[in-house]
């Protein structure tokens, strides 16, 4: 069994791994896929195009996920990042002409990976098709923020965890609210 600097070990070497790695293709993408999801736009603008679009179904699952994201937020950002300070991957692991403007808050977890998770997790059992979308464009919003050198592969992790749990807390609070009323 592994002790916790051995995770930390292998969850660096990864993340140098997956820094330098990719295809002309991925880098030409993932700054796309990065300014997408700054500020949550990307789950923004899915919203407003499921409720403007998809009838009573995208509203429900419009509503669902923006609420599951803004939950995902406060626990990722607002709690998390101040209980648990970690430094941003080295910029020398990142190639000088990918080297952005990075944040000085702390690494753990990725608040861009928990939005993303709780925004399909919670869209997904509303509109399957439409989860299924936002769940492909979750994981390339959480692969970006490794490959760009903001996070490390566990502060994605932890992030979709948040986001996932997000997602159930959403799904389950009406039942909770009419066991408790009724």
């Amino acid at each position: 069994m592994g002790t916790m600097l051995d995770l930390r070990d292998r969850d660096h070497r990864l993340a140098r791994r997956a820094i330098g790695w990719g295809p002309p293709w991925v880098r030409r993408l993932a700054p796309a896929v990065q300014e997408a999801a700054e500020h949550t736009k990307l789950w923004w603008a899915t919203a407003a195009a499921m409720a403007a679009l998809g009838g009573w179904r995208g509203r429900t699952a419009a509503a669902a996920g923006v609420v599951a994201m803004t939950t995902s937020q406060v626990l990722s950002n607002a709690v998390a990042k101040r209980l648990y300070r970690r430094r941003r991957p080295p910029r020398e692991w990142v190639p000088p002409e990918e080297l952005k403007e990075r944040p000085d808050s702390s690494s753990f977890p990725s608040g861009h990976a928990a939005a993303a998770a709780a925004f399909a997790g919670a869209v997904a059992p509303v509109w399957p098709a439409a989860g299924a979308v936002c769940g492909v464009s979750a994981v390339m919003v959480a692969a970006e923020r490794v490959h760009s050198g903001a996070h490390y592969p566990s502060d994605v992790a932890a992030g979709g965890v948040i986001g996932l749990a997000s997602a159930a807390l959403v799904r389950g609070t009406p039942r909770l609210l009419r066991r408790r009323v009724f």
